[in-house]
């Protein structure tokens, strides 16, 4: 056995393995997804965006994010939707590389430009807040009654520009 610490790997989703991702979002997030959520994370121009993370081989978190466009055209934003590691396996540097997969990705991506990545944190959530400020993320809003069923209501938008 080697002391040296496993990398995680990632999976493109498929409707083969959307049955994980949505086991996996329900235990990680206190949401629940909408058909059309899993339609769009299954979408070809989301791929490099949304991948389950395996470590071990074992499927332990997973990061959905899509693409959306400005009302005037002028500017394409990559919004993290989910991005979640179990628990037990936190601490392992799995959430950051996953957060920097995304991050190369977003700065690869040609085809629309991407100029900025941004996402909600629920304000009673100060680790995962941190989390995205220590990969270069600030706080540029404070959205109130952005949760409808949770409490708090509000949520922190962190963005970051590339």
């Amino acid at each position: 056995m080697s002391d040296q610490p496993r990398k995680p790997t990632f999976a493109s989703l498929t409707l083969n393995n959307l049955g994980t991702v949505k086991q996996l979002n329900s235990v990680l997030f206190p949401i629940r997804y909408s058909p059309k959520f899993y339609a769009e994370i299954l979408e070809p121009s989301v791929e490099d965006f949304c991948k389950l993370v395996y470590y071990n081989d074992i499927p332990v978190g997973i990061v959905c994010c899509r693409l959306e466009s400005s009302q005037d055209g002028t500017e394409t934003s990559l919004y993290i939707a989910t991005l979640g590691i179990l628990a037990p396996y936190r601490s392992r540097r799995l959430g950051s590389t996953s957060l920097q997969l995304v991050l190369d990705a977003a700065v690869a991506h040609t085809k629309p430009k991407i100029d900025r990545i941004y996402l909600h944190v629920q304000t009673s959530n100060t680790e995962a807040k941190k989390f995205y400020e220590r990969h270069g993320f600030t706080e540029v809003a404070l959205q109130e009654n952005y949760y409808k069923k949770i409490e708090p209501h509000s949520a922190w938008v962190l963005e970051k520009r590339l």
